[in-house]
């Protein structure tokens, strides 16, 4: 009897990962996005369960409210070190880079194929970054206004017409406006020798 030929696995469907990392305090956190619909693991466990306190559930899915992704796209993260809400603030952080890199232009995207997934990281090009800054010199103030006539409207109209906004510029400027893609460098102060603490001295005795 002839033997049968295992059946042939299903072909993945093709899935693009944009990487980016958070830290926060000593928490690092290394987040991978993709479109879904609005799955946030961490460190293999779901958010409600990883986090329990709402204040860190907020945080990290800040920047998917601020850009209204939350049910778009799926959110992968692997956090180590530090405490909860330093490792909540190092994945609000590395969530906010990572949309950010969805939708920067191509230029600044580097990627790599493997078999069916394509992961896309943050690639920056010096040499361009160094032209684009002599062509753009230092802006000069503009000039004041002119005066207005006797009857109070300006001799000169001063109103331009406003430029088209670009739907990925205010994406960003939403995270930069909203604090997320600031690193926080708040940490705890290491102690000294000869202190009880960071500035904490002994208690003075006069005897």
């Amino acid at each position: 009897m002839a033997e049968k030929k295992p059946a042939k696995a299903a072909a993945k469907a093709p899935r693009t990962f944009y990487i980016s990392t958070g830290r926060r305090k000593t928490a690092v956190a290394r987040v991978r996005i993709t479109e879904g619909k609005g799955q946030v693991v961490i460190n293999g466990k779901p958010l409600d369960v990883y986090f329990n306190e709402d204040k860190d559930r907020a945080a990290v899915v800040g920047p998917l409210k601020v850009t209204e992704q939350l049910n778009r796209l799926d959110v992968f993260v692997n956090a180590k070190g530090g405490g909860v809400t330093g490792q909540a603030g190092a994945v609000s952080q590395g969530i906010a880079r990572a949309i950010k890199l969805m939708f920067s232009p191509k230029d600044e995207q580097k990627g790599k194929i493997y078999g069916s997934i394509t992961v896309i990281k943050a690639h920056r090009d010096e040499k361009k970054e160094r032209e684009k800054a002599k062509l753009n010199p230092v802006k000069v103030a503009a000039p004041a206004a002119p005066a207005p006539s006797a009857d109070g409207q300006p001799l000169i109209p001063t109103t331009t017409p406003a430029a088209p906004v670009d739907p990925t510029t205010g994406m960003v400027k939403k995270l930069r406006d909203s604090g997320y893609l600031t690193r926080d460098a708040r940490m705890k102060e290491r102690k000294k020798y000869g202190l009880r603490g960071a500035r904490r001295g002994t208690q003075f005795s006069k005897r």
